[in-house]
């Protein structure tokens, strides 16, 4: 379904998860703070007590809505239609909606399970340029944007797309078909599974930082967040790609930036084009073997402390650390998964000692299959994958492939 005409939100600096949620799902909106909102808020008879308010097409209004009025209101949430499909995915990241066009186009029924907005980590990327096919001479590529063209791909081709439904629960049944529990309450049938479920972001281990999540602390490439941000100062916490490009696209508002970087430097973890453009930026400042250990704020973050030593007042502070595998709803399912939680695949389950007495059939797994037959992995929760978009993309088409070999199999 195409963006809504209009969408516009009087609320505070807080209701930071309903600006992502909007900006992951590509859907532009107008963000009134509650003084310039008045005048909207007095036409729509509503107290100005009563924040977040919402209003979309000029006609909804929704009043402190949750994410699902949210969703319910742009028309982008749905249940499933059925109870049982041939392919479940979990994740709607590159990975899980390449799987998602791929499976539908060849006429597999599919639902994809998804806890938020489609993207994944690449969702919040500011713009995606080193992926092929995007034009460099066209107007920019939100992870967003490419998220929800790659979602209307799938639909367009017959699969469900279950937003603010993520999995929970999963497991095997008799028969050998896969059950997977979603948050909502349902529970979906499928002959196979693939599992894009992708990575969260690192968390910062410094006391008070979770406090302040959402109030002055973010996670990602703060596409949400920027506007907010002109001429305050704020500062990027990691080295790889996601906090180059959350520093460029900071610093187009922020009047500072400062990355804070483990290393010695950029270039060991940073792509070479990210690096030229950093280093030529006049607002952007990047500090190599520097960490944050200390953050202060009364109910809003006000300053970081950079290696206990220097107090660097800010506005807003972007944490880019990495990702850690989101696998907790496959804990009973009994896949393997390497010591950083990663699942394993194919030739690597082969080699895990572990295996041979959980594996139920004689012959060797797929390999993108799991440690349970009919379950396969693709994207940046599998052990061993590239953690870029194309790598995501092309596991998602493969897991496709070795799906259907795996369906014929079983007659």
């Amino acid at each position: 379904m195409p963006p809504r005409e209009s969408v516009k939100i009087v609320g505070t600096a807080d209701d930071y998860e309903l600006r992502d949620f909007l900006t992951r799902a590509d859907q532009p909106y107008e963000w009134f703070d509650g003084s310039s909102g008045q005048p909207l808020l007095a036409e729509h008879g509503v107290d100005d007590r009563s924040l977040p308010v919402v209003i979309v097409d000029g006609d909804v209004v929704l009043v402190r809505p949750t994410l699902d009025d949210v969703a319910d209101a742009l028309g982008v949430r749905y249940a499933p239609s059925r109870s049982a499909y041939d392919v479940v995915v979990v994740g709607a990241g590159p990975a899980g909606l390449a799987a998602a066009v791929y499976a539908a186009s060849d006429g597999l029924t599919v639902a994809v399970a998804e806890r938020n907005a489609p993207g994944g980590q690449a969702g919040a990327t500011s713009q995606v340029e080193n992926y092929f096919g995007i034009d460099p001479l066209g107007p920019p590529m939100t992870g967003a944007r490419l998220a929800r063209i790659g979602g209307r791909q799938a639909e367009t081709f017959g699969a469900e797309l279950l937003i603010l439904r993520g999995a929970v629960a999963g497991r095997q049944r008799d028969d050998g078909c896969h059950e997977v529990e979603l948050s909502t309450g349902e529970t979906l049938r499928a002959r196979a599974v693939i599992v894009a479920s992708g990575v969260e972001w690192r968390r910062l281990d410094v006391a008070g930082v979770d406090e302040l999540l959402g109030h002055g602390i973010f996670f990602g490439a703060g596409r949400s967040e920027a506007p907010l941000l002109e001429g305050r100062d704020v500062v990027v916490v990691g080295a790889g790609n996601s906090a180059g490009q959350a520093a460029l696209n900071l610093a187009q508002r922020a009047q500072h930036v400062t990355m804070l970087c483990r290393g010695p430097t950029l270039a060991a973890s940073l792509s070479a084009y990210l690096v030229d453009r950093i280093a030529a930026h006049p607002r952007i400042e990047v500090r190599m073997r520097s960490q944050v250990t200390a953050v202060a704020g009364n109910g809003r973050l006000e300053a970081v402390t950079v290696n206990d030593e220097e107090v660097l007042p800010v506005d807003a502070m972007f944490l880019t650390l990495g990702g850690v595998p989101r696998t907790e709803w496959a804990a009973k399912q009994h896949l393997l998964t390497d010591s950083a939680g990663y699942f394993l695949t194919g030739h690597d389950l082969l080699a895990d000692e572990r295996f041979a007495a959980l594996w139920p059939v004689e012959r060797p797994p797929h390999e993108l299959e799991a440690s349970v037959p009919g379950i396969f992995v693709a994207g940046d929760v599998r052990h061993g994958s590239t953690k870029r978009v194309a790598g995501a993309v092309g596991e998602g088409a493969m897991a496709v492939a070795l799906v259907s070999r795996y369906l014929a199999a079983l007659g």
